[in-house]
C-alpha cells in the first residue's frame, strides 16, 4: 500500500465538503460475499448446472418464464451470503458522514451492508435482495434471511409469485434512483472514490468523468485494473477494507 498516496487522499477527504463513494463487488468481498464470476466467483464457469449462463437465469425474462429457476439461483446467492455482515470498510464510509458535510454512496451491491453499517445517504441502484415485493398486489416485506421461502415463493396476500426488489439482467434501473443520482452528481462532489467495481456500466463511470471535468479528486481503490483505472487521478491497488481503514487512520 502506498502510504504517501493514502495520506494525500486522506488530506483531501478531510478538507472536502462532499464525497461520493461508488462501490461494487470488491467492497463486499471483504465480508466474504462471493462475486458471480471471477476469482472466488459463484459462477466462474461458462454455464451453470442447468446449462445456462447465470446472466440468463438471473434475468427479468427468465423470472417471468421460469420463476422457479430464477429463484433457485437467487436463493443460492442468498445462501452464499448467509452469516456475512458489513465490514470495516462499510463502517469507515458511514463514519465519514460525521466528518464530512455531504457524503453519498452509490452501490451496485444488493446486500444492504452500507445501510446496516450506518450510512444514511445510499443509492442502492440495483436494489436490496432482502426487500421482497409482490408485483400483483403491492405486498412488501423485508427478510433478514430467505431460508424459509418456497420455490418459487408466493405472496401471502394474493398467492402471486413474489420477487426481490432488485434489478435483474435485462431490466431497467428504477427511475427514482436514477433521478436521485443525477441530482447529486449535478450538485457536484469534491472527491469521488470508486471502490471495488469493474466500472463497466455508464451510470457507474459517469460520476467519475463528471468529477474529472470539474477538477475534483478522483480515486480508485481496486487491487486489479478496471475501466476507469486510466481515468482516475489516483489509483490505489489494494483491497477495499484495508485501504479505507488506512484512510481513516490517516485522517
Amino acid at each position: 500500500m502506498d502510504k504517501d498516496m493514502i495520506q494525500i487522499v486522506a488530506d483531501r477527504i478531510g478538507a472536502a465538503d462532499s464525497v461520493l463513494f461508488i462501490t461494487g463487488a470488491g467492497m463486499s468481498a471483504d465480508s466474504g460475499i462471493p462475486t458471480y464470476r471471477g476469482v472466488g466467483g459463484l459462477y466462474d464457469v461458462q454455464n451453470t448446472e442447468d446449462g445456462l449462463p447465470i446472466e440468463e437465469l438471473l434475468s427479468g425474462a427468465m423470472l417471468e418464464r421460469r420463476p422457479e429457476l430464477t429463484w433457485k439461483y437467487l436463493l443460492q446467492i442468498a445462501d452464499a451470503c448467509k452469516g456475512a455482515t458489513f465490514n470495516r470498510g462499510h463502517e469507515v464510509i458511514a463514519q465519514l458522514e460525521q466528518r464530512v458535510a455531504r457524503v453519498w454512496v452509490l452501490t451496485q451491491n444488493v446486500d444492504g451492508f452500507h445501510r446496516a453499517a450506518g450510512s444514511k445517504n445510499v443509492i442502492d441502484i440495483h436494489g436490496d435482495l432482502h426487500d421482497l415485493i409482490c408485483p400483483a398486489c403491492g405486498w412488501t416485506d423485508y427478510r433478514e434471511t430467505l431460508d424459509e421461502l418456497s420455490l418459487p415463493p408466493r405472496c401471502p396476500a394474493c398467492e402471486a409469485i413474489i420477487r426481490p426488489d432488485v434489478v435483474l439482467f435485462g431490466e431497467m434501473l428504477p427511475v427514482e434512483k436514477v433521478d436521485q443520482l443525477r441530482t447529486q452528481v449535478a450538485e457536484g462532489f469534491d472527491v469521488v472514490i470508486s471502490v471495488g467495481t469493474s466500472a463497466v456500466f455508464p451510470y457507474i463511470t459517469a460520476p467519475i468523468y463528471d468529477a474529472r471535468g470539474r477538477g475534483a479528486l478522483t480515486v480508485e481503490i481496486n487491487p486489479g485494473r478496471s475501466e476507469i483505472s486510466g481515468v482516475v487521478e489516483i489509483q490505489l491497488a489494494s483491497r477495499a477494507t484495508e485501504t479505507l481503514d488506512a484512510l481513516w487512520e490517516s485522517m
